[in-house]
């Protein structure tokens, strides 16, 4: 039997997933990771890469050693990334500078690269499908204006899940999924577009090869076999951003497809030909697909699966307790009482994240309207009920726009991550959109997707739809109630007027915003 390893790089921790060749997860090693502000750098996420290889090798070893195998039968490994996260190294490979994803130091660069021209980051989104936000451009002009030393020094750019590939290989490269995320990126060709950067007035020589998710571009370095179990020879196989990875690791693999990954973020993504340009107004997000010929419009839900844990933290103390005396989740036994609630939960409508507008994307002041003093109706199972049902609905507002624009309706929906794991949220979604919704067995989707990619370059599989056919099995599929979904209908649109009036409090300065990109 042989073996393949996927390390995925998340915002909050990274893991070591090893499968075996039939996709079954033989093991998994995890660790948190912190990413701390820089001291005077407001906003700053930094990401320390001498502290977290660390981890990442702890994952690697620990992985290794709880599925008991023979490391020489590890055939490949690859890695996936949270998205948007950089690292600048210097000539000889070293790193100089990394921040996560979640950086949003250059504000001001933001702003001063909108002033170079009226129409600058349109041009930029028709060509990449970015936004200046989250992107690297205002990042490498803060470096540039605050790190000149390390701007000057300088020689190369990766992204997170790279980082981790030149670690372990010793070759710095990226992959259109992850690299596209920059904003510096062509979808249309799935390269870099370097006259980009010399526009803003930055160097067009550090960008590095673009491989496709799944070629094979090194072995394992001496120094890696000697901090780690893996074995000399093993191949180490270029990867992607965890969405696109964990969207091959759901089998949404073909134009139309949609599905929504439901963790501390929800994406909701639906496949587009590589050719189609982004819409005219940057509404939405649009990314390489880990597929060639692909791209994915992409809408994002803030904060969905942190909201809950805030809830469950901050309100749910005895809920919490008595699962522990249960011996269950205490998720689960919240959806327990949220089951007793009816459809809308008696009214109570949550303000936190809005429906994606990438253009000028902020959001209101998180809050709970429509309370009622009536403790039958207004209580801890309500207000559970009616965050799980406002997922749904900023979700399918996200997917009615994709398809407005994308003229791509879809079928079944595929429904993973941790909000997939319960009974009640998935019906929810299933009535919210009126879509059947697929949940698959491996809830892990964006490592089986790494593992795909690298069974690939191994010899395993033959190409991305033979390892979809034999990996991806389905746990159940959820019917939506029509009934249900014309009542969701008319929540959803007085939700929408309702969120619309509560972003005017913030634009009036009487609120705080729950989020803000860089620049707006």
């Amino acid at each position: 039997m042989r073996y393949l390893m996927s390390i995925d790089a998340g915002t909050g921790s990274v893991r070591a997933v090893l499968f075996d060749e039939l996709g079954t997860q033989v093991s998994i090693a995890q660790r948190e990771w912190t990413h701390h502000g820089e001291e005077g750098v407001a906003a700053s996420m930094s990401f320390d890469t001498r502290a977290n290889w660390q981890l990442v090798c702890e994952c690697i070893n620990e992985s290794l050693t709880k599925a008991r195998i023979d490391p020489s039968h590890v055939a490949a490994l690859t890695a996936s990334s949270m998205r948007e996260g950089i690292v600048l190294y210097d000539k000889e490979g070293n790193e100089l500078w990394a921040v996560a994803n979640v950086d949003a130091r250059a504000s001001a660069e933001v702003i001063e690269l909108k002033l170079l021209s009226e129409s600058i980051e349109e041009e930029f989104y028709r060509e990449s499908g970015q936004t200046f936000a989250l992107g690297a451009l205002p990042r490498l002009l803060w470096v540039k204006k605050h790190r000149s030393d390390i701007y000057e020094k300088t020689a190369t750019i990766s992204m997170i899940s790279d980082w981790v590939l030149a670690r372990i290989s010793g070759v710095i490269a990226t992959d259109p999924s992850n690299g596209g995320t920059t904003g510096i990126f062509s979808l249309s060709s799935r390269d870099w577009q370097s006259s980009q950067a010399r526009r803003v007035g930055l160097r067009d020589d550090i960008f590095p090869p673009v491989y496709e998710p799944g070629t094979v571009i090194g072995e394992i370095t001496a120094e890696c076999a000697d901090k780690t179990l893996l074995p000399k020879g093993c191949k180490v196989v270029m990867g992607g951003g965890d969405v696109q990875l964990g969207s091959a690791g759901l089998g949404v693999i073909r134009a139309g497809q949609s599905a929504i990954l439901g963790g501390s973020f929800w994406q909701q993504i639906v496949n587009i030909d590589a050719a189609t340009p982004p819409p005219a107004d940057m509404s939405l997000r649009v990314n390489p697909h880990v597929i060639p010929h692909l791209s994915q419009a992409e809408g994002i839900t803030f904060f969905s699966g942190l909201i809950m844990r805030w809830f469950r933290d901050a309100f749910c103390s005895q809920q919490v307790l008595e699962a522990a005396k249960r011996n269950i989740d205490p998720y689960a036994l919240l959806e327990e009482l949220a089951a007793e609630v009816p459809v809308g939960s008696y009214g109570i409508m949550p303000i936190f994240s809005d429906a994606m507008s990438y253009g000028k994307w902020y959001h209101a002041s998180p809050s709970f309207l429509n309370l009622s003093l009536d403790p039958e109706r207004c209580n801890i199972a309500s207000m559970f009920r009616s965050l799980q049902e406002n997922a749904a609905i900023v979700s399918a507002i996200n997917l009615e726009n994709i398809t407005a624009y994308s003229g791509m309706t879809g079928g079944s929906l595929t429904f993973a991550g941790g909000a997939s794991k319960g009974w009640l949220w998935p019906q929810i979604v299933a009535d919210v959109t009126g879509r059947q919704i697929d949940i698959p067995v491996v809830k892990e989707a964006t490592s089986l997707g790494g593992a795909m990619v690298a069974g690939i370059a191994a010899g395993i599989y033959t190409d991305i739809e033979e390892a979809v056919s034999l990996l991806v099995r389905w746990e159940r599929s959820v019917e939506p109630d029509m009934d249900n979904h014309r009542i969701y209908q008319d929540i959803k649109h007085k939700w929408q007027q309702v969120y619309a009036n509560q972003l005017a409090l913030v634009d009036r300065g009487l609120l705080e915003s729950m989020w803000r990109a860089p620049g707006v």
